[in-house]
């Protein structure tokens, strides 16, 4: 018997046909839709008279540009504002489930998805979002997709797609104290760079990913774009069995026991051949930081930013550019750099348990009189949590403001801009020149690192400030 990867199960059981010599017709399970990429594919389903195949397939959430504070009152962005209202008019007129601004399940779409339990092993999953690759951490294949294949999912819950090669990153062993998700995939894209998965669909593996919490592994899988690949995935186990029991969408009695009889044969063969085999120990990561302006531009907080030895012509220049941006120098350490901003949120650290450690290390703190600190959960239901766990109360009395659920400060796409010029440490994933408004300087970091800064107001070592 042929021994298969996790992905090529998945993969081949939701063919539809394969063109020779060409992309496959592959069916998609779930697909999430937010206000930015889905109001021109509806336009060109109505301009064609087509209507939407399977509606229950299909949800919705605002959440890009919505603003994050007054959610209660009329958009003030003439934009923001239509294409809340575009996709509100879309979903009634389809019949599409919304969970919209004020409701109780309004969120980011990749961290509402697996809260209501609608993400599961197994499944194929698509939205106009890159990160749809968070999805993956259940053992499912999820990816982002353009505008004109939101419109082709919506019409036909199919998309033509060539089946990407196949990578398997193992990371064994212990992780140190202070280390967290982020810092391991800030690590792997620092080893492989920005561009180093491109074409792969990566399966993530090991000893110290199986250890993971599902939001943490979520935040794994989240980042897997920013390494250039496809998507992500971690095969489901008890951990993610755990999770899923008993939430709104999940299989209930005797299909939750069918369900995962089914799940746990979503696994990689022993012996089965991946075009690519990574292998990291978790013994060698620590607390990172981004320096530059992609995410493979990363050192341990206490390390030093690369000199130029060794690179000669383009590389160099775009280098001295990225640096110059963020007005760094070659071969300086990062550690004792002031920063203006700190940023908790988005869907790669936007979940309860990055507000439970925040609050954790900053209770009985105040934030550094320089630093404005904002923290924003990823949905209603983390902010409710929030309140009942009296984190909101030890976030507001260190000096953290708390704002209402949506993207925020991940991108420049709504009111939470950073300004011009200053630095920003942010759990979001992409730290690319403007990302965060323009001229921003962003460096991405984990949940405790980003404490650690708003306690002492510039780059620090988490483990020199909490002891751990």
């Amino acid at each position: 018997m042929e021994k298969t990867t996790l992905f090529d199960k998945i993969w081949d059981a939701h063919v539809v046909k394969s063109v020779p010599a060409g992309p496959d017709v592959f069916f998609i399970d779930k697909h999430f839709i937010h206000e930015v990429t889905s109001p021109v594919a509806f336009l060109n389903l109505e301009k064609r008279g087509i209507t939407v195949k399977y509606p229950h397939r299909t949800i919705a959430t605002p959440d890009h540009n919505v603003p994050t504070i007054d959610q209660d009152q009329t958009i003030k962005d003439k934009l923001s504002r239509m294409q809340v209202e575009k996709l509100r008019e879309n979903c009634k007129k389809y019949g599409i489930e919304l969970h919209d601004l004020g409701s109780a399940h309004h969120g980011i779409v990749h961290v509402i998805g697996p809260e209501l339990g609608v993400t599961q092993p197994g499944m194929t999953i698509v939205c106009g979002d890159s990160h749809t690759s968070t999805h993956g951490a259940f053992g499912a294949i999820a990816f982002g997709i353009g505008t004109s294949e939101v419109e082709m999912v919506l019409a036909t819950q199919c998309i033509m797609q060539s089946k990407p090669k196949k990578m398997r990153i193992s990371v064994n062993g212990t992780l140190g104290a202070g280390v967290t998700s982020k810092d391991i995939i800030l690590y792997i894209i620092s080893k492989i760079s920005a561009a180093g998965a491109t074409g792969y669909f990566v399966e993530y593996a090991g000893s110290a990913i199986q250890s993971l919490s599902m939001e943490a592994r979520m935040t794994i899988c989240n980042m897997s774009i920013e390494m250039g690949a496809r998507g992500g995935l971690i095969a489901p186990d008890e951990t993610t069995f755990n999770y899923l029991e008993g939430k709104q969408y999940a299989p209930k009695g005797a299909d939750w026991d069918k369900a995962v009889a089914y799940w746990k044969t979503l696994k990689t063969d022993e012996g089965a051949v991946f075009d690519q085999e990574l292998v990291f120990e978790a013994a060698d990561i620590e607390p990172m930081i981004t320096y530059g302006t992609n995410p493979g531009m990363g050192i341990k907080v206490v390390g030093n930013i690369p000199t130029t030895e060794g690179m000669e012509g383009s590389n160099k220049t775009s280098y001295l550019k990225s640096l110059d941006y963020m007005g760094f120098q070659p071969g300086e350490p990062v550690k004792g750099k002031q920063v203006d901003y700190v940023f908790v949120g988005s869907c790669t650290n936007g979940r309860i348990e990055d507000i439970r450690s925040v609050a954790q290390f900053v209770k009985g703190h105040k934030k550094a009189d320089n630093i404005t600190a904002w923290i924003v959960p990823g949905s209603r239901e983390v902010e409710k949590m929030a309140h009942e766990e009296g984190l909101v109360k030890i976030l507001e009395e260190a000096g953290f403001e708390l704002r209402q659920p949506g993207c925020s400060a991940c991108l420049a796409m709504n009111d939470d801009k950073i300004p011009s010029g200053k630095y920003a440490v942010s759990t979001s994933n992409r730290n690319f020149e403007g990302r965060q408004g323009p001229g921003a300087r962003t460096m991405l970091a984990s949940p405790l690192t980003v404490a650690a800064v708003a306690i002492t107001g510039r780059i620090t070592d988490p483990r020199e400030v909490f002891g751990n």
